[in-house]
């Protein structure tokens, strides 16, 4: 199952939520969709669920159009937004099952796709409580099952660990992985970066609403700035000497104090790397640490991004 995003467009009057973006991702891939706040995800997100239509530009599902056929291309799709709906008269199997019914499901495959359901995203033993009663971590389940109850091949999930604690954001890892490995196709949006670079095989950064980076994860992270991070420890000499010695040579573009160690960028290849450790050994600096920090995504987005909102 391919999703293949081609030149989309969103304006609200003379705000471009989201400026032409196009790329694509298949089955059995997590893919990430990463942007400062305001910077467009949601709504290209609500575009892909079909809950919203394109100023311009289209949207394809394995070839079929969201913009010329968004009933067909629906049932392709599990939608899971940011928070889920409060319905306070609704247990939380009356609530599958109403959207299993809605999707067509009749009778007893209805019910043993919504206990299915249940089990999956382990929500057997509060599947009689109000969705009012539940926590964070529950009520995202009850939104991830609700998305996976008509089995799509896709699914766009909104920001589904915000506000969750440790354990239920690693058990929804654990779960993504799951439905990655059974072949569905996943575009997620998260602030947590550190876990998202985990799971996702590629992703999209975007800000104010158009793409500054997109690719595989490794891509992204090698493409992601011109500079190398270096990391350094001396023996005797305290970190913050250290950090004035390195201040003073032209490769060094930028260096802080961290605890006992001292982090720089720098400007040039490996034989700028050997000058500079030659430069502290010819200082008489005893050198135990000289390392080289790989990038990662969260590295990439605060070097290509700058914070800006329209």
């Amino acid at each position: 199952m391919d999703v293949r995003i081609v030149d989309l467009k969103r304006y609200f009057g003379r705000t471009k939520a989201v400026d032409g973006i196009s790329f694509e991702f298949s089955s059995g891939h997590v893919f990430g969709f990463v942007g400062p706040n305001g910077a467009g995800k949601t709504t290209a997100m609500r575009i892909l669920a079909t809950l919203d239509d394109p100023t311009e530009g289209n949207a394809y599902i394995n070839g079929v159009s969201l913009v010329d056929d968004p009933e067909k291309a629906r049932r392709f799709v599990g939608f899971m937004p940011d928070s889920l709906p409060s319905h306070r008269d609704m247990t939380v199997h009356e609530y599958l099952d109403f959207f299993a019914r809605a999707y067509g499901l009749r009778g007893p495959k209805r019910r043993s796709v919504v206990e299915s359901v249940e089990q999956f995203t382990n929500l057997t033993g509060i599947r009689e409580k109000f969705l009012p009663a539940l926590s964070k971590g529950m009520k995202q389940r009850v939104s991830l099952a609700r998305a996976l109850v008509h089995d799509p091949p896709v699914l766009i999930l909104d920001e589904p660990a915000s506000g969750l604690d440790p354990r239920a954001r690693v058990e929804l890892r654990e779960l993504l992985r799951v439905l990655a490995d059974r072949g569905k196709a996943i575009l997620i949006s998260s602030h947590i970066l550190t876990e998202l670079a985990e799971i996702c095989n590629g992703a999209v950064i975007i800000e104010q609403g158009r793409i500054l980076r997109a690719g595989s994860m490794e891509q992204i992270i090698a493409g992601g700035s011109p500079h190398r991070t270096i990391v350094l420890r001396a023996a005797k000499a305290t970190p913050e000497a250290l950090y004035k010695e390195l201040l003073q040579l032209p490769a060094v573009q930028e260096a802080r104090v961290v605890g006992k160690e001292v982090e720089i960028r720098v400007d040039g290849d490996e034989d700028a790397d050997s000058e500079i450790l030659a430069h502290l050994i010819g200082k008489g600096i005893r050198i135990v640490d000289f390392r080289q920090r790989q990038m990662d995504l969260e590295d990439v987005f605060m070097t290509v991004t700058k914070g800006e909102v329209q």
